[in-house]
């Protein structure tokens, strides 16, 4: 239970990493062919900051789920 709110946590960040890099564009209020404003470099840095750290974890657990697993298989084989 424990191990399915973490990985829905890792999830609803990094769609949240997402959404911070599109706001500026999808909102409307980083004008097309503009300079960058300010607030749609911050929200370029910390979206791609938060959806880059959250995926890499995602990774990191299904890499660890899928060791477990593995592990299990060699068990239950070596049984």
């Amino acid at each position: 239970m424990k191990a399915k709110l973490g990985v829905s946590a890792l999830v609803v960040l990094f769609l949240a990493g997402l959404w911070l890099i599109a706001a500026p564009f999808a909102v409307g209020y980083q004008p097309r062919g503009a300079a960058y404003a300010d607030a749609t470099v911050n929200d370029l840095w910390l979206g791609g900051a938060l959806a880059g750290v959250s995926f890499v974890a995602i990774v990191v657990y299904a890499a660890d789920a899928l060791r477990e697993l593995t592990g299990r298989g060699k068990h239950v084989a070596d049984s």
